[in-house]
């Protein structure tokens, strides 16, 4: 089996205004992605999933073009039922091969950034290659599954401090979700706006339901400090990207100061930064985004590097339906993993893109056995947004 082809389209779906939020990125008008398809000569194709944005909107050009002209080139003629080997040709490049022998890394100047996620949606698209060729999902491929379901979150929480408890009192009602996520940091205005939004979403929902919170790395670690102190009788399950992703030491300081759980990742790439979160004892939850760090090859090594620190894993899941799919591999096969994002926002690359759903019961997601990523692509959702990008 053999690499034929490997392509790229960015797709752009645009949100009705009404269902539109606005947070520190802006007013989000728009889902974006990238689908990554990988066939081989006998017909087989694979689909992954790249990101140029953690958020929901992006300008995809630069990605695509990666993709389809700077790795496409290393991997086709490979066997892609080896996702492994094909991780090094493209993380080291025209040096793949003192990789291979020696045993460490010699890698390409575009380690970090949009050369690895890039490789994060052909990383997937083989996997899922993989998975198909054998009959068997993912999960199975990885070592197993360690449950049948997960815990999910309800991830979305933008509204002001008058309407907050509402809507994520909402979200609970969707899906019968005992925990929640909220956005706070810098577009509250001061730190002492995200703590009442913070208190008004504890006062609302009891002390049942989880509360996380997501500042996107936008307070100062001054800022960080202060909120987790204010904020300390609010019970909160974690505080994720309290400062910004550059600055593992504060995030480290921030840590040190609370006893409230530090999450972050989702803007990290490939296992040499979640190393860094480790050993500076930043961070107790890792968070890595499987169409930005580096694919399902690289997640299952940074699950196994939080294993051994005794760091959990709560993958980042606010994109498409393939990199959701991936995620719940890891989920499955990764003891460390303990809970699932599930966004609430306007997502249709998440329900319109893939022709299976993924419901929540009782707050809870049953892990699926479809074989490969167990995502059937909808072409016709493809064709009406994919960008001409040429």
């Amino acid at each position: 089996m053999k690499i034929a082809s490997v392509s790229a389209e960015w797709i752009h779906v645009p949100i009705p205004y009404e269902k539109q939020h606005v947070s520190d990125f802006g007013r989000i008008a728009s889902f974006d992605t990238t689908l990554v398809r990988v066939e081989t000569e006998c017909g087989l194709a694979g689909y992954g999933e790249s990101k140029a944005a953690v958020g929901s909107s992006g300008v995809y050009h630069a990605l695509v073009t990666t993709v389809e002209k700077e790795l496409a080139p290393i991997v086709i003629g490979e066997d892609p039922r080896n996702p492994a080997r094909l991780w090094e040709l493209m993380y080291n490049g025209t040096r793949a091969h003192y990789a291979l022998d020696e045993g460490r890394v010699f890698p390409i100047l575009g380690r970090r950034g949009a050369t690895v996620s890039a490789m994060s949606g052909i990383d997937m698209a083989l996997w899922d290659i993989l998975g198909r060729s054998l009959n068997a999902p993912v999960w199975q491929l990885l070592g197993g599954k360690c449950r049948d379901k997960m815990r999910a979150y309800a991830s979305g929480g933008w509204a002001p401090v008058e309407t907050i408890g509402e809507q994520l009192l909402s979200y609970v009602e969707a899906g019968g979700f005992d925990a929640v996520k909220m956005r706070i940091g810098i577009a509250d205005g001061r730190v002492e706006d995200s703590v009442a939004r913070v208190y008004a979403a504890r006062e609302a929902l009891g002390s049942r339901i989880d509360i996380m919170t997501d500042a996107h790395g936008t307070f100062s670690v001054a800022g960080a400090k202060r909120f987790c102190r204010e904020a300390a009788d609010a019970n909160i399950a974690w505080f994720e990207e309290p400062v910004v992703a550059d600055d593992k030491a504060g995030c480290a300081e921030v840590r040190a100061s609370t006893d409230i759980p530090i999450a972050a990742g989702e803007s990290e790439f490939t296992r040499f930064d979640f190393r860094d979160l480790a050993d500076q004892r930043a961070v107790d939850i890792f968070q890595p985004d499987l169409a930005i760090c580096g694919g399902v090859t690289e997640a299952m090594r940074i699950a196994a590097l939080g294993s051994a620190y005794q760091i959990q894993l709560a993958p980042h899941l606010w994109g498409g339906a393939l990199m959701f799919s991936a995620g719940m591999q890891i989920a499955a096969a990764a003891p460390n993993v303990f809970i699932l994002e599930y966004s609430l926002g306007a997502n249709p690359m998440l329900h319109d893109l893939a022709q299976e759903e993924f419901p929540v019961e009782n707050g809870q997601i049953e892990i699926p056995d479809r074989p490969g990523l167990g995502v059937t692509v909808n072409e016709e959702f493809v064709k009406r947004h994919r960008v001409e990008t040429g």
